[in-house]
């Protein structure tokens, strides 16, 4: 008999071209961006983008700054987490998009598109995790 269940526990690292790893997290800039002060629109975006993705939405929060109208916030995922920083005075917005499992990440930049129109976007990538 399995101890406490854990031999049938589901590993969530992900296995890709001979790779094992936690999973991907993605450093997103966006530069030249529009409506970075619109909470309805921030959370739109992280929530649209999130369920494109395949992810698990556990939790939202949100929080809109005041006098320059910046919003901070992070959706908790079962697969890991999505925040953002925006700085609407600049039209800059700050990401990050960690997923594991079966989620892909990158399908939530085209959300983060719409939603913003960026004219730049800035996107780094690291897996986290990674097993020797």
């Amino acid at each position: 008999m399995a101890e406490s269940g854990l031999a049938d526990a589901k590993d969530f690292f992900v296995e890709r071209n001979g790779l094992k790893f936690a999973g991907i997290h993605l450093l997103i800039d966006l530069w030249g961006a529009s409506d970075l002060d619109r909470l309805d629109v921030v959370e739109s975006a992280l929530r649209g983008g999130a369920e494109a993705a395949g992810a698990t939405i556990l939790h939202s929060h949100m929080h809109h700054f005041s006098p320059n109208g910046g919003v901070s916030g992070v959706l908790v995922l079962a697969e890991s987490h999505i925040s953002i920083h925006t700085w609407p005075e600049r039209g800059y917005a700050a990401l990050d998009v960690f997923m594991c499992g079966d989620c892909d990440p990158y399908k939530t930049i085209p959300f983060l598109k719409g939603a913003f129109r960026p004219e730049r976007v800035v996107l780094g990538e690291q897996k986290r995790g990674m097993m020797a």
